[in-house]
This record gives structure tokens, sequence and C-alpha cells, in this order.
């Protein structure tokens, strides 16, 4: 791998090569041959496009199996997998393909990408990363071609199911279908199939690792049972919510079976931790459904994965911190281990900012779309949806204004990065201070 410069920082490559790959990918999109109809379908929607894609977000202005042509879905598809898997994976890879030695400063790059707490086995990491990647989606790609080769014949077939092992696995949410997966509601094959790429993805390369390594789980880190006792409860709390609520919704549950309407329920109640297909019309759901996939979205799925959020661990630390304060204070702890107080206060931010985040951008798209109060729901849900890199929509995306457009590529971006990894990305060296202060206390409540 190359030499990277030594006054730039690792959270700052990152940022750069991000914006790299977006250009390309926008540039590329532009082109006329990246269109079915031979004409370029626009610099600002093309750079919408590429940044859904790099950001695996699946948010779209353009619908990707209409309005791309084959070199263009492929584009996206390749986008997907870098942005999702990782670019300093592929750059792993490829080093040691040519036989040459990763640095300490690649792996410094390549814990920040992989959210990682420690630098060791950074590059058996990165190698297992794109094995479990290639592996799953290599899976899937065969079972979901078997299932549409009598639909779309045996060559359509098999680039369909790439196309959307790709996407699930990476938790991006482009669909090659304008109504994504709404004609398999009922289909257990391409359920089972999507749910478990996505799941799988985002949970994080380290929990599978852990999970595969140790197999059993008093041996687990506490990383990985915390992110799969969070995944689960909220899984399952979500598809009883989403299945009580939808069955008084005539507009979604009542032309399904009970299988039907089981399968769409728990499929809505996943995808939102940033998978981002859909079985079923979100802006056909109830405002009370519609409102809890907002907080589904918003806690997002587990750190190191390739979905977005503020992270169930995230979630996970400031419950237990705020029930701690609650019993009277000490330690906070889980599964017999001490939760540090760092933890606690990057956790702290990491919410504070992104709530900030997600408020700034609905109050700026209230102001440029100029809807309706009711519609507040819909700018709500876009706003989330964009920064937690969920990609669902109640329908407001493909109505953005230029400006909006804007806006949304910009939360799309500060999203996948995350709000401290910018902010450290942009911020001048820490500094340590040289004054001590007293101590006093606020009063707080």
């Amino acid at each position: 791998m190359k030499r990277i410069r030594s006054d730039i920082s690792p959270p700052q490559f990152i940022l750069i090569v991000f914006m790299i790959l977006i250009f390309v990918g926008g540039g590329l999109l532009a082109l006329p041959i990246s269109a079915s109809s031979g004409q370029s379908v626009g610099i600002l929607d093309a750079f919408f496009t590429a940044v859904s894609a790099v950001c695996v977000n699946g948010l779209v202005v353009l619908d990707t199996g209409s309005t791309f042509s084959t070199f263009g879905q492929v584009v996206i598809m390749i986008l997907i997998q870098i942005g999702g898997l990782g670019f300093m994976t592929f750059g792993v890879m490829v080093a040691i393909l040519l036989g040459q030695r990763i640095g300490l400063r690649q792996r410094l790059i390549l814990q920040q990408t992989t959210q990682s707490t420690s630098t060791q086995g950074m590059v058996k990491l990165s190698l297992h990363m794109a094995l479990i990647a290639f592996v799953f989606e290599a899976i899937a790609t065969a079972i979901l071609t078997l299932r549409w080769q009598a639909d779309l014949g045996l060559g359509q077939a098999i680039y369909y199911a790439l196309f959307h092992s790709i996407s699930a696995f990476n938790n991006a949410g482009f669909a090659l279908w304008e109504d994504s997966l709404s004609q398999y509601v009922g289909d257990p094959i391409v359920n089972l199939t999507i749910i478990t790429l996505f799941i799988i993805g985002g949970l994080g390369y380290i929990v599978v690792v852990d999970v595969i390594r140790k197999r059993s789980w008093r041996k687990l880190s506490l990383h990985s049972k915390v992110v799969l006792l969070a995944s689960a409860i909220l899984s399952i709390a979500g598809f009883l919510v989403i299945f009580l609520l939808e069955s008084w919704n005539p507009a979604t549950f009542s032309t399904l079976s009970l299988g039907e309407q089981s399968a769409s329920a728990f499929f809505q109640s996943v995808t939102p931790r940033s998978a981002g297909f859909n079985t079923l019309d979100i802006s056909q759901m109830l405002t009370a459904s519609q409102f809890f996939i907002i907080i589904l979205m918003f806690i997002g799925a587990a750190s190191g994965g390739t979905g977005g959020g503020i992270k169930v661990n995230t979630f996970v630390v400031l419950i237990l911190a705020t029930l701690n304060t609650f019993r009277g204070g000490g330690q906070i702890h889980a599964f017999e281990r001490k939760i540090a107080q760092d933890t606690v206060m990057r956790a702290l931010a990491v919410v504070i900012s992104s709530i900030a985040c997600v408020l700034i951008v609905a109050l700026l798209l209230t102001v440029t779309e100029n809807l309706l109060e009711e519609h507040f729901l819909d700018i709500l849900f876009e706003a989330t949806s964009a920064f937690s890199t969920t990609g669902l929509s109640m329908g407001l995306t493909n109505e953005l204004s230029p400006i909006g457009k804007i806006i949304v590529m910009i939360t799309m971006f500060v999203g996948r990065l995350g709000p401290l990894t910018l902010a450290f990305a942009l911020s001048q060296k820490k500094r340590a201070s040289r004054i001590g202060y007293p101590e006093d206390h606020l009063l707080i409540g």
C-alpha cells in the first residue's frame, strides 16, 4: 500500500477517500452510457445516486432498474461493495497480492474504518471481512438465482440475485424493482435470504468473526454479547409493535394472509436497522408505525457493521448509564464487565450530535421543501433515514428540490462517516489543557 502522508490523520484520510469515491462514481453515473435512455441523468441526480451508493444508504431520486443501464447499475453495485466493505479492506487485499507490507499507519486507518478497539490483527480481520462478505453474497446469489430463474430467465436471474445480495449484505437498500421487494411480501425464500444478509452485515464483522471463532456464548466478547442480545430484543419488540399496529390498517394488511402479515411485519421491523428494503408501502402505514420506524432507524445497526444510526451498542450503553443513575450511581457494568466512563461519554456525544444533526436537517428541509404542516412526519422520516443510512422513504425523496437533494446528500455523507469521525477529521490536533479548574456542582433535572 502506498505511504500515507504523516500530516493526514486516519479520519481525514477516510474523509478524503470517500469524497474521491463519490466524485468518481458520480462522474461515471453522469455519463450517457450509464443511462438506459442513452442521455445523461444529470450531474445532481448522478451524484445523489453516487453518494447514496458509497454511503450504502439506498435513498434514490431515480428508479435504479429503469433509469440506469447495465453499466450504470454495475457502477452502483461496485460503489455499494466498496462503501460497505471498506476501501481499506480492498487496499489490504491488493497490497497482500502485490507482496507489500501493511504499515502501522494503514493499520490505524483500518482500525478507524472497522471501529475496532485495537490495531492488533487488523490485516487478518480485513481478510476475514472480505471472505465473510463474498461467501454470504455468493450463497445468497445462488439461492436467489434458483428462486428467480423461472420468472426472469437464468442470465437475468443471476444478475438480479447478485445485485440484491450485494445491496442487502451491505445494508444499501438499492433494488432493481420500483416497488423494492413488495411483490415478494409473502415469499419465504426471498424474505429469509435478504433478511439474513442484512442482519449479518448489520451485526458487524467483529461480531461475526467472534462468533465463528469462539462458538460459545460465555467466551464471546462484551461487544458481541451486547450487540447480539440488543439486536434480538429490538427485532422481537419491533415485530410485535408493527404487527399489532398494522393489524388495524386495511391499507397494508387487508389483502395479506396471517403468514404474510407475520413475514411483512418481521421484515419491516428489521429493515429500519439500516437495510432500506421494504415489502410494505411505507407511506400507507399508520402514523404510529412510521414514527416507530423512525426510532428504529435512529438506533440503527451495530458498530463495525455495514449499517448506520447511532448503533445498538451506543444505545445500550446510554440505557445502562441511565438505569445506573436511577439506582444511585456507581459502576456501569454488563455481563460482569465494567464499562469505562470514557465509553459512556463517547456514547453521549454520539447521541447528542446525531439528534442535533437530524433536527437541523429536518428544519432545513421544512424550509426548502415548503410542505404543509401535516407532512412534517415525512420530513422527519426522510432526515432520519438519510442520517442513519437506512434508505427508507415515505415518498419525499422523489419530490426533493435541488437544494433539498444537496442537503440530503450531505446528511447521508455525515451519517455514513459518523458525526464524531467527521468532527475528528476536521478538527485540529488534540491539545491538553494546562489549566486545572476547581470542581463545582450544576443542578440537573
